[in-house]
């Protein structure tokens, strides 16, 4: 007998019966939701995987009864989910993707306020709240307003109001998102913690792959359907004889991705580290491949990789996937790459808020066409520096030249060579698509038939004809990202800064994003960008750490790594090589 058939209703933490639910979106109707069944185990967290549009958030809003199914049943704990919706939420925890904090008042306050509304009595709330803060870190910064915490802070908060009453089953959706990798371990400490020391069942969905990895179990969602339900090695030991890596002698990373991305053998090749990552459609020969690849001039080595659960997701979905087609001309312009010129210069850059210095002494410079990574933990002064260098800021001292102009003192010249690209979906979402081109394109001073043009490109090489008159705010996240890219080129910029650009967004829709900017940086395009996902620092060329707006650690993903090697991690990842520089900066302090 089937382990899940052999438990008793009271037992089964979730269980889901041919579930379906639709939605309008104007004149269309979204299936997000199709006859979904499945059953989660006792005291594990099963994670629930997809790309965009799956139904992950339409799921976990339909288990709390915020929203009703068309069709199918859920069972928390034994009731049902519709019928008797306030008992199921007096025994399930929601942290949604936006959790409501209150940002003007304190931590304290918040805490206090959740009480009440959870109902906790006030003899239990010193000893709760004493071991929520001592879990989450947050015992120091009780007084804190929440809207002055840095983004894993608040995550830890708004888990830590979640958990006032501790549930039996938690939702998590997506509680990662826009979170530095320190902060991320934390919040999978304090997952696990409850699962461990409460009994708590939990089910969790995340874009990021690797934390997909730590999950006992995941449900692999695409459209509304299941796709699988195992532990995630059982998906990536399907694998084995698919995945490799490749390195070549002239050593150029993104030409070499290029070319073999374009070969119909592999389902999948991306850069991670000094080589290109490949998963091939069908079992393959290391041999073989290097020796279809190779060349007189540029000898290709492709050797075998283990599997990991990314590769299996992205071979399952891409089977399924329709290749966007890219228009040949990234930019609208065409620009004389000179690898050798330095666009941007940063000498001892300050900026000051009152005593405080959110950027000290910042030191930095970029080469055209490079990949420039600025990376560090939440409230490291990431977006401040960003800010400065696109003219949005003024520095408080120091020297900042931007494409050949000062900007303390020629900040519009400099804009007109800059390309922005917002953390936050920052284009205008009641508007169409197509109403965003034209207001964008008419603030960069582009009318008339040059105006007409570059809109013509904008829809071409960026697939967005489809849905030129769809409300732009009620996009799936990664065609938002699209057109907030092509917002961003729409005047063939030289320099382009992209903050936390991925954020949010799924595999398949990350790995589109990177083909652009790699395209983008081989046509000699300057990119700067910020990430908190480790595995995004590695298309840069170059990268700097930062920690409380100064330079922890400078020079190439590799360089970084080997930096961070030891005995006991003698091959440490990018996010390895992250914390370990965070780490030894805060027990400096």
């Amino acid at each position: 007998m089937d382990v899940q058939q052999g438990m008793t209703a009271r037992h089964v933490p979730l269980e889901i019966t041919q579930l379906s639910k639709q939605f309008k979106v104007g004149r269309q109707t979204v299936q997000a939701l199709d006859s979904l069944s499945f059953t989660i185990k006792e005291g594990i967290v099963t994670g629930l995987i997809g790309a965009d549009g799956a139904g992950k958030t339409t799921l976990m809003r339909l288990i709390v009864g915020l929203l009703i199914p068309d069709n199918g049943s859920i069972s928390v704990m034994g009731h049902d989910a519709t019928d008797q919706s306030l008992t199921v939420q007096a025994t399930t925890g929601y942290m949604p993707q936006r959790f409501g904090l209150y940002e003007d008042l304190t931590v304290q306050e918040n805490l206090e306020l959740y009480a009440d509304l959870q109902g906790l009595s006030r003899n239990l709330r010193t000893s709760r709240f004493a071991r929520l803060l001592e879990m989450t870190g947050m015992a120091p910064f009780t007084k804190r307003l929440a809207g002055r915490l840095s983004g894993g802070m608040k995550q830890k908060l708004g888990l830590a109001c979640t958990l006032i009453r501790p549930p039996k089953l938690l939702l998590l959706d997506e509680p990662t998102v826009g979170v530095d990798p320190v902060s991320r371990r934390e919040l999978w400490s304090i997952v696990y913690r409850q699962v461990e020391e409460e009994g708590m069942t939990v089910l969790l969905s995340t874009a990021y792959l690797d934390e997909a990895e730590r999950c006992s179990e995941v449900i692999l969602l695409h459209e509304g359907k299941k796709l699988g339900q195992d532990p995630p090695k059982t998906f990536s030991d399907k694998l084995i004889g698919h995945t490799f890596e490749a390195r070549d002698t002239i050593g150029r990373r993104r030409a070499l991705q290029t070319r073999l991305g374009a070969s119909p053998l592999f389902a999948d090749a991306i850069i991670l580290g000094d080589h290109v990552r490949l998963v091939t459609k069908k079992n393959a020969s290391a041999g073989e491949l290097t020796a279809q690849f190779s060349t007189p001039e540029n000898r290709v080595t492709i050797t075998p990789a283990p599997p990991r659960f990314e590769d299996a997701f992205i071979f399952l979905l891409q089977s399924d996937s329709t290749d966007t087609p890219e228009d040949d001309r990234i930019l609208p312009v065409s620009l004389a790459p000179d690898q050798e010129e330095e666009v941007i210069s940063v000498a001892h850059l300050e900026r000051r808020f009152g005593s405080f210095y959110a950027v000290k002494d910042l030191s930095f410079s970029v080469r055209q066409g490079e990949i420039f990574g600025l990376l560090g933990a939440n409230g490291a002064g990431k977006s401040t520096t960003f800010r400065m260098l696109c003219g949005l800021l003024p520095a408080s001292g120091g020297s900042l030249l931007v494409a050949g102009e000062d900007l303390r003192i020629a900040q519009a010249p400099a804009r007109a060579k800059i390309g922005y690209m917002a953390q936050k979906f920052s284009l205008y979402g009641g508007m169409t698509v197509r109403q965003n081109l034209n207001f964008f394109a008419n603030a960069y001073g582009l009318f008339g038939r040059k105006q007409r043009e570059r809109i013509a490109w904008a829809m071409e090489a960026f697939d967005l004809a489809a849905i030129a008159n769809n409300i732009s705010g009620e996009l799936p996240l990664g065609f938002k990202q699209r057109l907030a890219l092509a917002a961003a080129l729409m005047h063939g910029p030289e320099i382009l800064f992209l903050d936390e650009p991925t954020s949010g967004v799924d595999p398949l829709a990350r790995r589109e994003f990177w083909r652009r900017i790699n395209k983008l940086a081989e046509a000699g395009v300057t990119v700067l960008v910020t990430t908190h996902f480790m595995e995004e620092a590695e298309y840069c060329d170059r990268l700097v750490i930062m920690a409380s707006g100064e330079i922890l650690a400078a020079g190439t993903p590799q360089q970084l790594k080997q930096n961070a090697s030891s005995p006991t991690l003698p091959a440490p990842t990018m996010e390895d090589a992250f914390i370990a520089l965070i780490e030894t900066f805060e027990a400096a302090k």
